[in-house]
């Protein structure tokens, strides 16, 4: 497990949380954040499900993944 890669991806859900407005007023950010645990199986961080006590949008859901992929390429 790679500590800063996981902050990396904290950091990025941060960046998408300030730029959606509606996530604002729906949830605090450390709820947002705590909605994306990261999961290792064989020590490789498997990208995160969606939700399923909350809905995103497909733009938000998009972005979530791309972060993912950045934070952990």
């Amino acid at each position: 497990m790679d500590s800063y890669q996981v902050r990396k991806f904290e950091f990025k859900l941060e960046e998408i949380y300030n730029k959606t407005e509606w996530l604002q007023y729906e949830l605090p950010l450390n709820e947002f954040i705590a909605k994306f645990p990261i999961e290792y199986k064989d020590g490789v961080a498997q990208r995160p499900e969606p939700p399923e006590d909350f809905d995103l949008d497909r733009d938000t859901r998009l972005a979530v993944l791309v972060a993912f992929r950045e934070s952990f390429s």
